[in-house]
């Protein structure tokens, strides 16, 4: 990725140009110590003078007044603030027309920043005051105020704190009184310049000791420059804060949101003072010293699938390689192109009018249609079907081009989505509300509407990063999840009735990928990388999921790296100095999963005597468990020695009826009160209680009893036992009520288990020899057909 710039030959600013703003796309105002106020049109290169100031007002500081959420691509932006060095801030139309000017400041205005919703207007100066204003100019309060001029003011992403500069110092500012203020020195010389991106909530600062800084919202250092020959003059993120652009003499610079470089341009501008990203994310404009205004484009950037590599060369062409057969392809499109996507064999194209789908086998004939509203921001692939993000919403589309759903929710700010907080599979749509970072909204991707019964995901701490598993069934989906400690949680997407168990996976988890054909997740984990092979056991048997992880050390990967994809058993890592590293895992764990799914158990078993690995007899005997397939469980526990589980298996098999099958099953993977419901609703009212009295739950085990009217003696006798062995005296108030006058009699006891015994066998075999008489019926009865007769 690069910047390509262009200058003009002549300056039109006489003098340097102090700021500049984008209201369209291709439109752009900047404004000089000329007292001049010059629109540039990018698309027929004219430049015409707006407004000429008065001599005394020298502008410092320009934004233009945000568009509503949720916008027709047609409007922009129809007035801005300007502050200036008189001390007073200007709100001025798109035509020129100054509508208000407002005493502000002692000294200079030295920046202005409208919040996300528009609805107040923070101003700083060279009296050290941070003023917050509304929407028409009348003072609401003075936020703070020190000795030391502020140079540079943003909000914070919920427009509910404002960063600013105090010298060497960051703050950060609640608008709430009496809310904690945060406080840390970011630099060694006078901070010139701050931004604060509302998607990544990260925060970019520069300073006189010539270095530029990437900070989380807790103050915390995330990046640290080298220094620069000279001061950093600007800085500011992309809309989409995947990149920020930094400026100083001479010198334009364009990163990644982890700091690390990937352009570096030299134009001859002078110090640039000021850095303005277009609205689409494709284009900066530097406001510079010498009267320039530079401008540049990025491209060269690049998306990565398999054997396919696609290049943005130019604004609207694109190259496609195939590096197996070095066949090469020319996309040519009518509009820029703003966001694309590689993956599952498509690559989707959005231009600023058009939405673009190329399929991997046809690169000839894509299919276009139109875009419903403003600039896309976002696009996700699954293997049906794509998700598009704009200031509007969220559309779900068919590789075919059809519209499927448009999921919504109260209070939704597409704006602040990103890869981290929407993940899509084939069935659902995950979304994490920025207003309640401890909930995720989960969609139904065929309608739009909430999954299951409209419940949503819930977790105990604020949630960082999401992601949906892509394959299996939909009863199955799971969404693996960070929260702000760093642990990674698996849960069921299925909300129905009972809250679903929310499962910790590991700890100190960064980032986190599941691969693209198969439910393996893999994470970066403190020092280690780590690859899930089978996340579902946590749900069949916990004690087994160390046998099933791979881990490597992540050294080699320095600090803060990331996983960019896991596409069939790669791993593509992106270290933090940008460089990529790719990961093979073994091929056999997702040989394993599709045998699995396509119910062969033979060939699963003879994979794993092949492969002799620890690892895939674990994965195997955890998938078993979960298909309720104990001949293939047994195998698998035997291979990796857990004799106990074994044994366990072997006393299922005798039991007598199917419902006592389950029941184990299902106790056997610590689902206790769903194997209870199983022995109820089968009329197994003394096997709901023995397992209760088998896993010492004496206060359900009485519960049942009484309920049902039903061996209260049995309980009472195994209870007076455990006591005994223990040497404890009863306490519990309610086995002392109905103990009242008992006498256990062992005898009767045990005769009235063996009649439940026989009882349940007999039931069993009675309704085998109903299905096989009912089968013989059916095979004898020549007269009529089969499926008619029964």
């Amino acid at each position: 990725m690069r910047l390509k710039i262009s200058l003009l030959k002549e300056p039109k600013h006489q003098e340097l140009v102090s700021c500049v703003g984008w209201t369209t796309a291709e439109e752009l105002y900047s404004c000089s110590d000329d007292h001049q106020i010059v629109k540039w049109n990018l698309l027929t290169g004219e430049t015409s003078q707006i407004v000429k100031l008065p001599d005394d007002i020298y502008p410092i500081d320009l934004h233009w007044f945000p568009k509503s959420l949720g916008i027709k691509k047609q409007t922009q932006a129809e007035s801005f603030v300007l502050t200036s060095s008189d001390g007073k801030f200007h709100l001025i139309s798109k035509l020129g027309r100054v509508e208000k000017s407002v005493e502000a400041h002692c000294g200079a205005v030295l920046a202005g920043r409208w919040n996300y919703e528009g609805t107040a207007l923070v101003t700083v100066g060279e009296d050290g005051q941070i003023k917050i204003w509304s929407k028409t100019g009348m003072l609401r309060s003075t936020l703070a105020q020190q000795g030391t001029p502020v140079y540079s003011v943003a909000w914070g992403p919920d427009s509910e704190k404002v960063l600013y500069t105090a010298g060497k110092q960051l703050i950060i500012k609640p608008l709430q009184p009496n809310a904690k203020v945060l406080q840390w020195k970011a630099h060694d010389g006078i901070i010139l310049k701050v931004d604060w991106n509302s998607v990544n909530d990260l925060i970019l600062s520069a300073g006189e000791d010539c270095k530029y800084k990437v900070w989380d919202s807790y103050g915390r250092p995330l990046y640290n420059s080298l220094p620069h020959e000279h001061p950093i003059t600007s800085v500011a993120w992309a809309p989409d804060g995947e990149l920020f652009a930094v400026g100083s003499f001479h010198t334009l610079r364009l990163c990644d949101k982890t700091g690390w470089s990937y352009a570096l341009e030299k134009p001859n501008t002078g110090s640039i003072f000021n850095i303005a990203w277009s609205i689409d994310g494709t284009q900066i404009a530097g406001a510079c010293g010498n009267g320039h205004v530079v401008f540049a484009h990025v491209v060269e950037q690049r998306w990565e699938w398999k054997n396919f590599q696609v290049t943005l060369t130019k604004r609207r062409t694109m190259q496609v390689r195939n590096v197996l057969n070095d066949a090469v392809d020319l996309l040519e499109f009518r509009d820029r192109v703003i966001k694309a996507s590689l993956n599952y064999a498509h690559l989707v194209v959005s231009t600023s009018l058009q939405c673009y789908v190329f399929s991997t086998k046809n690169w000839n004939t894509p299919l276009i249609f139109d875009l419903k509203e403003g600039t896309v921001s976002l696009i996700l692939q699954a293997e049906r079907h794509f998700l598009l993000v704009d200031g509007g919403g969220i559309y779900l589309y068919s590789y075919e081009g059809r519209f499927i759903s448009s999921p919504k929710f109260p209070g939704m700010r597409t704006d602040i989505l990103n890869a981290q907080t929407v993940s899509l599979s084939n069935d659902t749509i995950a979304i994490k509300d920025k207003a309640d970072e401890k909930i995720i909204f989960l969609f139904e991707a065929s309608t739009g509407k909430p999954l299951g019964d409209g419940k949503l995901l819930s977790h105990k701490n604020e949630i960082l990063e999401i992601a949906l598993d892509q394959k299996g069934l939909t009863n199955d989906r799971k969404i693996a999840f960070i929260d702000k400690n760093r642990d990674l949680y698996i849960t069921s997407v299925k909300r129905f009735g009972k809250e679903e168990q929310i499962i910790k996976l590991g700890t100190m988890v960064h980032t986190l990928a599941w691969s693209d054909t198969c439910n393996i997740l893999c994470g970066l984990q403190d020092t280690r990388f780590t690859v899930w092979y089978y996340p579902n056991t946590v749900y069949v048997d916990r004690d087994i999921l160390p046998k099933t992880l791979y881990e490597r050390d992540a050294s080699e990967f320095s600090k803060n790296p990331h996983i960019v994809s896991f596409v069939g058993n790669q791993v593509t890592i992106r270290r933090a100095d940008g460089s990529l590293v790719h990961i093979s895992i073994s091929p056999y764990p997702a040989i394993l999963h599709e045998y699995v799914s396509g119910s062969k158990w033979e060939d699963a078993v003879r994979l794993c005597r092949f492969v002799k690995e620890q690892t895939m007899w674990a994965c195997l005997a955890a998938m078993a468990v979960a298909n309720r397939d104990m001949t293939t469980a047994e195998i698998a526990y035997a291979a990796i020695g857990e004799i106990d589980k074994v044994q366990y298996i072997n006393s299922i098999k005798d039991l007598p009826s199917k419902e006592s099958k389950m029941a184990h099953i299902l106790m056997f993977s610590g689902n206790i009160q769903e194997a209870e419901m199983v022995l109820l609703q089968a009329g197994l009212v003394y096997q709901a209680i023995q397992i209760n009295i088998n896993l010492y739950n004496w206060e359900r085990a009485l519960e049942l009893a009484v309920k049902y009217k039903t061996h209260v003696d049995t309980v009472l006798a195994y209870r007076q036992k455990f006591l005994e062995t223990f040497g404890k005296q009863e306490t519990n108030k309610r086995y002392l009520q109905y103990a009242e006058g008992l006498q256990i009699d062992w005898e009767k006891i045990r005769a009235k288990i063996e009649m439940e015994i026989t009882k349940e066998r007999e039931r069993s075999s009675s309704s085998q020899s109903s299905k096989n008489e009912l089968s013989n019926i059916n095979n004898t009865n020549t007269g009529m057909p089969g499926w008619l007769s029964s």
